[in-house]
């Protein structure tokens, strides 16, 4: 998932936590009310279970979500990935909160737990659980489509810069207009797209830190290439090389192995 997607899954996966927390305590204390008699401990393990269940399943709406929301299925395409999700979702559902209450009330009631009569109960969970899988299904999807909306309002990032110093004129540069940099003396020249040459006063050395950050490889003592606009390489002989960058070519030293190793991966 892309950085977008799962800030969104996350979302509204804790959006789904304080609607089941507040559903399960709104239930808790709706069966105590009804039933005072029952003690405190029954209605904690039965909603209680289920509430944790579901937050575990969440994944299965949440995998169709992210599948819809990424390829905008037809309707008729959709519905059979619904079906065997929602039958999917409903089976682990039950199977789970049975096993956490036969667990909890043997251990903290010390009593055996009874879920009741299958063909009246299971049916029963399951037209609960289509209606919390569709909840679901739409509040992770809602949720992708808002972060969808989001990344295409942001604006698009800036392209990286570098600031040349010719003389008393500064030149701010995007880097990917930057072919090489050439050693000359106590300056270094900017070998450019548009064919300007504009030198620095400085030694090569004391920019190529900045440089091999943003993909230049050092291929001769004094030469920088430009990773991303090298075009080919030409064999010299002596294990020296020609480094192509559209009609500049930059000599690649046999000296620089890592180098050579770089630009060819």
């Amino acid at each position: 998932m892309s950085g977008d997607e799962r800030r969104a899954i996350l979302r509204a996966w804790l959006l789904g936590i304080g609607l089941i927390g507040t559903i399960c305590f709104v239930n808790i204390l709706t069966i105590q009310h009804d039933d005072p008699d029952l003690g405190a401990l029954p209605p904690v393990i039965w909603e209680g279970s289920s509430a944790l269940v579901t937050l575990a399943i969440f994944a299965i709406p949440a995998a169709v979500a992210l599948w819809t929301h990424r390829h905008r299925p037809r309707w008729w395409q959709a519905a059979p990935v619904h079906l065997i999700a929602v039958l999917t979702y409903s089976a682990l559902h039950v199977a789970g909160f049975v096993a956490l209450r036969k667990l909890a009330y043997l251990v903290l009631l010390q009593q055996t737990y009874d879920f009741g009569d299958l063909y009246r109960e299971v049916p029963y969970e399951f037209r609960k659980d289509i209606v919390a899988y569709g909840i679901a299904w739409v509040l992770f999807f809602l949720s992708l489509r808002q972060g969808r909306q989001q990344a295409a309002a942001r604006p698009a990032p800036l392209p990286a810069t570098f600031d040349i110093q010719d003389g008393a004129r500064l030149l701010r540069v995007p880097i990917d207009d930057i072919l090489a940099v050439r050693s000359a003396g106590n300056y270094v020249e900017f070998v450019l797209a548009d064919s300007r040459r504009p030198l620095m006063r400085t030694p090569l050395a004391a920019i190529q830190t900045d440089l091999t950050e943003h993909g230049f490889i050092r291929s001769h003592r004094s030469w920088l290439v430009n990773k991303a606009r090298v075009t080919g390489l030409r064999p010299e002989g002596s294990g020296d090389y020609a480094v192509e960058l559209g009609e500049l070519e930059a000599p690649l030293s046999r000296r620089f192995p890592a180098a050579l190793a770089a630009l060819r991966g």
